[in-house]
């Protein structure tokens, strides 16, 4: 662990995530009092945000911002291990995270964070199944999905119909294979978001190269 003094804040990107320059390193790093989580290094109070484990840090890092603040209720779709709720734990310290992951071998991993994370909730179960959920979820200002299936698109419809507020927000991370692994990527996205546009108002969508390849991020409102 370094000296705070080494460390330089060239910017404040959201709550708690800064880019951080230390040396001839320049990063993105989230404001924490916890520990690392996923082998990420952290200097002084800040945790590395690697955008190679996680596709909201290179959104970020690929320039696109949304607006969080701290006391946000989030439903999170897909959490695996908790990499990138981790950080958003960080981001969203005053609020909650509804984090829902279907395979039982990374939510070991998992919920030993949430067990040092007050505003994380984890939840067991399939999130194409929101009705077995409903009773625990609350309505949510944002959605955050990253579950790399056919039917990811339903899944976040049927999760928003459930829990979105009105004029909610939310967040799907999209892998063109894992919806069609012939088509072209391109061909796609331009189905995916033409189909998106049915039941939301997307606000921005983009690539993620070259941290995740045939992937881009939608944005949209509800």
């Amino acid at each position: 662990m370094v000296k705070k003094a080494e460390l330089e804040i060239l910017e404040e990107i959201a709550p708690n995530t800064f880019m951080i320059r230390y040396d001839d390193k320049k990063f993105l790093a989230t404001k924490s009092r916890s520990k690392p989580h996923y082998g990420e290094k952290k200097y002084a109070e800040f945790r590395e945000w690697i955008p190679y484990r996680s596709k909201l840090a290179a959104m970020i890092l690929n320039g696109y911002r949304i607006k969080l603040k701290p006391d946000m209720k989030m439903l999170y779709l897909g959490a695996a291990s908790g990499t990138t709720v981790s950080h958003l734990s960080d981001i969203l310290e005053e609020g909650v995270i509804y984090a829902v992951e279907y395979s039982a071998r990374p939510f070991k991993k998992f919920l030993e964070l949430s067990m040092e994370r007050r505003n994380i909730i984890p939840l067991l179960k399939d999130a194409s199944k929101p009705e077995e959920y409903a009773g625990i979820v609350e309505k949510v200002d944002f959605i955050y999905q990253d579950i790399a299936q056919k039917n990811q698109r339903e899944i976040f419809v049927k999760n928003a119909e459930f829990f979105l507020k009105e004029n909610g927000e939310g967040l799907i991370m999209v892998k063109a294979r894992s919806i069609d692994s012939v088509a072209e990527p391109s061909e796609v996205f331009s189905r995916f978001l033409s189909e998106m546009e049915e039941n939301f108002t997307i606000l921005k969508h983009g690539k993620l190269d070259p941290f995740h390849k045939d992937h881009i991020f939608v944005h949209v409102r509800l």
